[in-house]
């Protein structure tokens, strides 16, 4: 057993773009939603995100409340289409090559994200990352989406709760490891990243850089975009 532990934000962390967002503004360009009301919306989301102000239940209420207005077949193919329209062309040689040092080293790895698991989790396939944490959409027997959140928001504080029962269901905890890493680009990831023996800045916000260089953390910037 790894006595290394390697956790990845995925928006703007490994990838140079929101997925969520960026999921949003697809369903806006392909039509399935109205784009005025919709857009606004989306834009006002993101918005209070950038300046640390999003309601994280608010906004999941929103996406996952979209989800939930589609059938499941229909879902996926979009899905699929963003991933090739989107995703793949954001995907970095430099981030992989992160993720895959990692894996090299046999390391356990897993994507901790704030977005929900229907849009991220082909992105963590993309990656070759098994083992994802994120926003839990609620589904019928039948696999379609209610709207509805299982358990509280995989954000702020909650990565380290949806992280530790996580660990749990593996009989294992964050101290079963000598070695945790955590890479984020966000300020909002404070409570995992403090909580980790080896946090890592990875194309920081102001506020992220800014305490990351007090406290002497590492500063990664994988991209540029």
């Amino acid at each position: 057993m790894t006595d290394t532990l390697a956790l990845f934000d995925l928006d703007n962390t490994l990838l140079p773009i929101d997925s969520d967002y960026e999921w949003g503004q697809f369903l806006v360009k392909i039509g399935a939603v109205d784009k005025e009301s919709y857009e606004k919306r989306n834009a006002e989301f993101f918005a209070q995100y950038q300046a640390g102000t999003l309601d994280p239940a608010e906004f999941l209420a929103f996406a996952l409340g979209t989800l939930a207005r589609f059938p499941r077949v229909q879902l996926n193919r979009w899905r699929q289409r963003y991933m090739d329209e989107i995703i793949y062309p954001a995907i970095r040689p430099s981030a992989l090559d992160l993720v895959r040092k990692h894996q090299n080293n046999n390391d356990l790895v897993a994507i901790v994200t704030a977005t929900n698991r229907f849009v991220t989790e082909p992105i963590a396939k993309a990656f070759g990352v098994r083992h994802l944490i994120a926003a839990l959409p609620e589904e019928t027997p039948e696999g379609e989406i209610t709207g509805k959140l299982i358990g509280i928001p995989t954000s702020g504080a909650g990565k380290i709760v949806h992280t530790e029962n996580w660990l749990r269901q593996m009989n294992l905890s964050f101290d079963s490891f000598s070695h945790i890493y955590f890479y984020s680009d966000s300020d909002r990831d404070l409570p995992l990243l403090s909580r980790v023996n080896h946090p890592v800045a990875v194309n920081p916000n102001r506020r992220l850089k800014e305490y990351a260089e007090m406290k002497g953390w590492p500063l990664l910037q994988l991209f540029d975009d």
